[in-house]
């Protein structure tokens, strides 16, 4: 048998209660999406009410600006997120059901819908309040890597979004009946820990850099520079483990057991490689369009 690590013996639930008849509990998934968005908004808030971070020592908006813009932020990153599940992973199904459209409490969540609820909230917010919007961007990207490095580490809690087998030593075996449902091999089956590598790549690391960026390089100056920073980075990281991470169930076939959303000849790309090709394109675009700045 190859070497493994156990799945850690924690709850999905932090704690429940039960009111008048009624079952109450706090997730590590919930509390996640609350930790990091207080965390983003604490850089963000930093970000803007110090002024050498800027160009001219003029933050482009106020305190109170972003306490109304984390509104619109929340209510893009639900909506989009839920609407982009729906849209890329599982038109079909809920195509027959439309009725569980809007059932964010059954799960079902897509980063790069979220990602584009986020950019048409931003949008609307700072026409409304004439706020240049690369440099809203820029504030708004600096945000983002708290709830990606938190939301996946509870992915990783929850034994969801695993990885590909392997018999990489720090392959982990995770408890639910679909993780080991591994073709070909008999026992505990390991996976990687995909979860946890993209916590490193999209949270820590991006978010070191851009930290960086802000804090010790002026970026925020050239506006553009971050967000650019930002998609090419996540993009990249996310193009990258979708490598090792297991196909979507939707899109895995006898035929098809790499679970490519798109294939020519067995070689091709997943839905998740597919959605990040566009953020390295518009990053890129983004950061060579501030190098003459």
């Amino acid at each position: 048998m190859p070497a493994l690590l156990p799945f850690p013996d924690i709850s999905p639930e932090i704690f429940s209660v039960t009111l008048f008849g009624m079952e109450f509990a706090l997730r590590w998934y919930a509390l996640a999406y609350i930790v990091g968005i207080l965390l983003g908004w604490q850089l963000v808030v930093r970000a803007v009410q110090t002024p050498r971070l800027w160009a001219n020592q003029q933050p482009v908006m106020t305190k109170a600006q972003i306490e109304d813009l984390l509104t619109w932020v929340i209510i893009g990153v639900i909506l989009g997120g839920r609407l982009g599940y729906v849209l890329f992973y599982q038109p079909a199904y809920y195509l027959q059901h439309p009725g569980e459209i809007l059932a964010v409490w059954q799960g079902g969540m897509a980063f790069h819908g979220g990602l584009l609820g986020v950019i048409f909230a931003g949008l609307i917010y700072t026409w409304r309040h004439n706020i240049p919007r690369l440099s809203a961007a820029d504030v708004m990207a600096l945000g983002v890597p708290p709830g990606l490095l938190l939301g996946r580490i509870a992915n990783f809690i929850n034994a969801e979004l695993w990885g590909r087998p392997t018999s990489l030593p720090w392959g982990v075996a995770f408890p639910t009946e679909a993780a080991q449902a591994c073709p070909g091999i008999v026992g505990l089956c390991a996976r990687h820990p995909s979860q946890l590598y993209e916590a490193a790549l999209e949270g820590l690391l991006l978010g070191a850099v851009l930290i960086w960026m802000v804090w010790r390089s002026g970026a925020l100056k050239t506006p553009g520079r971050v967000a650019g920073t930002f998609f090419a980075g996540y993009g990249a990281a996310r193009f990258v483990v979708e490598f090792v991470r297991q196909p979507d169930a939707q899109f895995a076939t006898d035929g098809n057991p790499l679970g490519l959303a798109w294939h020519i000849g067995g070689w091709g790309l997943t839905m998740g490689q597919l959605l990040s090709l566009p953020m390295i394109l518009l990053g890129l675009w983004l950061i060579r369009r501030t190098r003459g700045a």
